[in-house]
């Protein structure tokens, strides 16, 4: 069981079963960190979605070379608009029935999750798109909110994009986008923090540091992983490759005076 109202949503209950599939202490540990230990990071992306977006569901799961499915539930206690805790439940494959049946139904879970995925996601990018991005900041903002918390945002704009678009034309753009957020969503650090393409040649970053001096050394890390891409750009004007540059935002949400949408509107009118 974690605490979704807290940072980092922290396991606060983890029976003994548990030990079979994973020897560490999970206990106060982030979810999402517990998840990619056991199934790797783009794993671990996907449930931290199904978290923030407060869903009930079941996804199919390799740990230890054994199939499970992992069901995920919120629960609300009396009172309560929003669930302050998630229970994660651990099912072996084995007792799933036949096997043409456990097929079907995997089948049936990845035809779910993969619907859910082309609502979410960027079409050109893979990432996820305004849209989604938006309802997973208002989410973690109702969060940081309750806990007098903060909130880091960084935007990154192609240099030059409309320059490449003339030279390399729209599929070749597309593919440059693609490898572009690609290599931003490779260098984030936990699963908790998100990346976007709010429109054609800007990425957003959530991220839940709150050191200003962390989060633009976290750009430039990001940053520099764009340019050694070494995607070539004749029309450059600082250089022969693509480039991005950055700007951070930290909002210190209990003395903001907007509300999530309203910070987020009148970031990307910038």
């Amino acid at each position: 069981m974690v605490r979704v109202d807290q940072p980092d949503w922290p396991v606060v209950l983890a029976n003994p079963a548990f030990q079979s599939i994973s020897t560490d202490k999970v206990l106060k540990k982030p979810f999402a960190d517990v998840i990619e230990d056991l199934a790797g990071r783009e794993f671990a992306l996907e449930v931290s979605e199904t978290v923030r977006s407060q869903q009930e569901t079941s996804l199919p799961i390799e740990a230890n070379s054994r199939e499970y499915l992992l069901a995920l539930r919120p629960l609300c206690l009396p009172g309560d608009s929003d669930a302050p805790f998630y229970v994660a439940f651990w099912r072996s494959g084995a007792g799933a029935g036949t096997v043409q049946g456990a097929e079907m139904h995997h089948a049936l879970l990845k035809a779910k999750r993969r619907i859910r995925d082309l609502s979410r996601d960027d079409p050109v990018t893979g990432v996820l798109n305004g849209r989604a991005f938006a309802d997973v900041f208002e989410h973690d903002w109702a969060v940081a909110a309750r806990e007098n918390g903060k909130l880091s945002l960084v935007m990154f704009t192609l240099q030059d994009f409309d320059a490449y678009l003339d030279v390399f034309g729209r599929h070749a753009t597309d593919s440059c986008l693609r490898r572009v957020g690609q290599a931003i969503r490779r260098c984030l650090r936990r699963a908790s923090d998100v990346v976007a393409r709010p429109d054609g040649h800007r990425f957003l970053v959530l991220s839940h540091a709150s050191d200003a001096d962390g989060v633009h050394e976290f750009a430039g890390r990001i940053s520099t992983a764009v340019r050694e891409l070494g995607l070539h750009h004749p029309r450059a004007s600082d250089s022969k490759f693509v480039t991005v540059s950055s700007s951070v935002s930290v909002a210190d949400i209990s003395k903001e005076e907007s509300d999530a949408r309203g910070f987020l509107e009148r970031l990307l009118a910038e």
